[in-house]
């Protein structure tokens, strides 16, 4: 197998889209995926865009990515918020969120970002498994919080 990891193009879009789906019936919300295509690409590749991915890539099958974007803590300064990184089920467990994650890590470096910050479900076993490994700190303290506008 040989994933390759690169930056994320408009053309991809509808991939991560199918990803994000994927992922939202994974977590059992299928229901809440509401954004659009035209959206999607908008906010990644428009004028002023407001989130960056890298995909994984085997012979031009897109089979998982990692998206973020840029968060600013008053205390601590910019950091990247890793919005969502996703595996196509059938390709688990063969290294390519440790490629993602790896690269993230790469690109917060380059960025000067002062750290990365993420959320995972309390029951996402494998993926507070996963993140253990990179000895992720897990802040059960705070609440998260929402409005719909």
């Amino acid at each position: 197998m040989a994933i390759t990891i690169r930056r994320a193009v408009k053309e991809d879009c509808p991939r991560l889209l199918e990803l994000i789906t994927e992922l939202a019936i994974y977590e059992k919300a299928p229901d809440d995926v509401t954004v659009t295509l035209k959206h999607f690409e908008e906010s990644g590749f428009g004028p002023s865009p407001v989130w960056w991915s890298f995909v994984a890539e085997e012979d031009g099958v897109i089979h998982g990515f990692a998206l973020y974007y840029i968060r600013y803590s008053t205390w601590k300064g910019q950091a990247m918020y890793l919005e969502d990184i996703i595996v196509t089920e059938s390709m688990r467990g063969k290294k390519i969120g440790k490629l993602l994650f790896d690269r993230l890590i790469e690109e917060a470096k380059e960025k000067k970002f002062n750290r990365i910050i993420w959320q995972v479900l309390d029951w996402n076993e494998p993926a507070i498994n996963f993140y253990r490994k990179y000895n992720a700190d897990f802040d059960a303290s705070w609440v998260n919080c929402s409005i719909y506008v």
